[in-house]
């Protein structure tokens, strides 16, 4: 009975007195201050939050008053909250901002909430909430009206300064940076990278602070986003184009969609099978930029505070390095489209979210190794060498290997094994391993004695 003492938001109107909407928090902005033009010398505060009722329709809220008022108010609800307004001011559209600085809604109106007439709180009422939650997983855009990270790459800086539909799955989530403006104020800054079945790695970044504490909550490689009215930029310090969550960016977590569906399995399916992990290529930095000298324990416990991804120099001894185990253990074969495993025999790939999988399989063979190295700290598992870096460290090609015997390819293990070694290595998160991350081996040689002396003992003598 209680959710018929609502005014739904398809129905209200200017003329309505005092009514009370119950919504989903599908978007919310972070507070704002400007000077009251009335009263000298006073601020003024506002946010903006955006609530939906049914599956086409939703509306902007502004909230204004003193700095106790907004503040208290903001940190009532997040994004996903249910909530009640009681007694809004239902009004026009703005006529001369339109919805430049805010997410378009279906609804002629927008509502105002001050504290002299207004509230909002919490829904507790379970039946009005069961109603309400699905609908935070529907996109405020059609489903199908969106671009693939692909589309956007191709256009390049045609697409420079719009706004766009994407839909993408999270590939990792970087730490938030903090920083100074210019007038003073505190500012912050996330990046997250997205992926789908047509490009490994996107950047999308979000300056707001509820924005940033929305994607915090993800999980990555598990979550698909939606996200409208997402502005694209081009990034001339990458040469290449970034999405930036604005003011107009409604992100939807899960779509229940079919598209998004789709692209879940696909992600879900090109992290097991590791794909994911074969963008992390050794082009990312050039070797010879790489400076920072750890000890395994080091790399691990920078790993533990820092969820992005970072290189180093290690002199650590190689403690396994299979090289004489059967040769498909140590050469394996990809979909060059996908990055799957597949069989040499194979006519097409297996992964069902593959790109090309009706296609002709486009294969690559190469070496794909799993590396273990060890010093005073401790030991680094399941480390992945794999080629090209395999061939450089090796010293020999995938056709090469296959031709050797089995005491050659015994004689080239022990080469480096329990040697000590000069390793540059990529530190990434993977959810997958029992420890939270993997390394990649840039490049690998065996250490000069001189070099390891200077670098170990200044190792020794840090704090």
């Amino acid at each position: 009975m209680a959710a018929q003492t609502y005014i739904s938001i398809s129905e209200l109107h200017p003329n309505f007195s005092h009514p009370r909407v119950a919504g989903i928090v599908i978007g919310k902005t972070d507070v704002k201050s400007f000077p009251d033009r009335k009263n000298i010398g006073v601020d003024r505060f506002t946010f903006s939050f955006t609530v939906k009722d049914s599956p086409d329709f939703f509306i902007n809220v502004s909230a204004w008053g003193n700095d106790g008022y907004i503040n208290g108010l903001s940190n009532s609800f997040s994004t996903g909250d249910c909530v009640i307004i009681e007694n809004p001011l239902v009004t026009n559209k703005d006529p001369e901002k339109g919805e430049r600085y805010c997410p378009t809604t279906p609804s002629l109106y927008r509502l105002l909430v001050s504290e002299a007439h207004s509230q909002v709180c919490l829904c507790a009422d379970m039946g009005t909430i069961d109603r309400l939650l699905p609908l935070i997983h529907l996109p405020v855009k059609d489903s199908r009206d969106f671009y693939s990270l692909a589309d956007i790459v191709a256009n390049g800086q045609t697409l420079d300064g719009t706004v766009i539909n994407i839909l993408a799955a999270v590939k990792s989530i970087g730490e938030p940076k903090q920083f100074t403006t210019s007038d003073r104020r505190q500012g912050q800054r996330l990046e997250v990278k997205l992926f789908d079945d047509s490009v490994s790695s996107f950047p999308l970044v979000c300056w707001d602070r509820e924005a940033i504490q929305l994607v915090q909550t993800l999980i990555p490689r598990e979550t698909v986003l939606f996200i409208s009215d997402a502005k694209i930029s081009f990034d001339s310090f990458r040469s290449g184009m970034t999405a930036t969550v604005n003011s107009k960016t409604i992100i939807t977590v899960n779509p229940d969609t079919r598209e998004a569906s789709l692209l879940f399995s696909y992600a879900k399916e090109v992290s097991e099978s590791g794909a994911l992990d074969q963008d992390e290529k050794p082009e990312d930095v050039p070797v010879d930029s790489i400076t920072d000298v750890y000890t395994v324990n080091q790399l691990k416990q920078k790993a533990q505070e820092n969820r992005e991804a970072f290189f180093g120099i290690t002199y650590s001894f190689v403690s396994r390095l299979d090289l004489d185990s059967s040769v498909s253990k140590v050469i394996k074969v990809r979909c060059s489209r996908c990055k799957f495993l597949v069989t040499e025999d194979a006519q097409s790939c297996s992964n069902a979210s593959c790109p090309g999988r009706d296609q002709a399989l486009l294969a690559a063979t190469g070496f794909d190794l799993l590396v273990d190295f060890t010093d005073h700290t401790g030991t680094l598992q399941a480390c992945c060498l794999r080629s090209p870096v395999a061939e450089k460290t090796l010293g020999c090609t995938t056709e090469e290997f296959t031709r050797l015997t089995d005491d050659e390819r015994t004689v080239m293990k022990w080469k480096f094994l329990l040697e000590r070694c000069k390793i540059y290595v990529k530190i990434v998160p993977s959810p997958k391993q029992r420890s939270g991350t993997r390394g990649v081996l840039l490049d690998c040689s065996l250490a000069d004695p001189g070099e390891v002396k200077q670098h170990m003992s200044a190792l020794l003598q840090r704090p």
